[in-house]
């Protein structure tokens, strides 16, 4: 018995080993997030996970564990506590999608990964029975997010292939009513989708918004800004950028969280 429990414990150089593949900075992060409150100390499993993921070429499939979340984890959050939360924006690279070599570069970037994070933005409408089509798609790869501009360059075929791709997880918020939308756009037929407030929801918990899944899951606040601004704007805003980028790289992180806490994924 006792060889048994030793043999499931990690030696202190495996453990040593595994600390040295995540930056110092992100070491520290995450101890700050395990003295605070309990709610980042819940979501501090997950940003560890998360930056170990980040510096490897690839991430792999993990096993999925039980069907339950942690009972660290809080499942619901009142607006004054996410307000209290630390604010997190997307701070890598953003590729804006404008040419025919910009959008062939993305797609090579873009084939190269397991799962992505995946959202949409529409101008808003302001009169009774106005309405419009999306006029922007994020793409969150590991390494960059990718902003489609809609109605400058002709994405259609490139998204068409995105979207039908079985081997590569799109990951977002509100999925249907996303893909209901391109559709009017463009014709496909979606594989691999992975709606994380659909998911959420299995589990019981109620707020199933990115903003959130966020909080409970990610331990940071996302903020809103520039929601209703103009997405067809010939010209988007570093403020637009920024808000559209953090959105899509947030559900990327989101499938990273439930990879790590094993629950079971299901790709429509």
């Amino acid at each position: 018995m006792n060889s048994e429990r030793q043999n499931t414990i990690p030696k202190p150089s495996v453990v040593a080993t595994l600390r040295t593949k995540i930056p110092p900075v992100l070491q520290q992060s995450a101890a700050a997030i395990m003295s605070s409150t309990p709610l980042r100390r819940a979501a501090a499993s997950c940003v560890m996970a998360n930056a170990s993921m980040r510096h490897e070429s690839r991430y792999n499939a993990r096993p999925m564990g039980s069907p339950t979340l942690p009972v660290e984890l809080r499942r619901t959050i009142s607006r004054e506590e996410i307000n209290d939360l630390p604010v997190r924006r997307y701070e890598g690279e953003v590729c804006v999608v404008s040419s025919p070599a910009e959008l062939e570069r993305a797609m090579a970037d873009i084939r190269a990964e397991r799962a992505v994070g995946f959202d949409t933005e529409t101008r808003p409408a302001f009169r009774k029975g106005e309405s419009h089509l999306p006029a922007l798609v994020q793409v969150a790869t590991a390494r960059a997010v990718h902003l489609f501009l809609l109605q400058r360059l002709d994405c259609s075929a490139a998204l068409a292939e995105l979207l039908a791709a079985p081997r590569i997880v799109k990951v977002g918020v509100s999925l249907a009513h996303d893909l209901r939308q391109l559709k009017l756009l463009f014709p496909f037929t979606e594989a691999s989708m992975l709606d994380a407030g659909e998911l959420a929801r299995r589990y019981g918990l109620d707020q199933t918004g990115l903003r959130n899944l966020a909080a409970l899951f990610l331990g940071f606040r996302i903020p809103k800004g520039n929601r209703t601004s103009n997405w067809a704007a010939p010209r988007l805003s570093t403020a637009q950028i920024g808000y559209a980028a953090t959105d899509a790289w947030a559900c990327r992180e989101l499938f990273l969280c439930f990879e790590k806490l094993g629950l079971p994924l299901d790709y429509r």
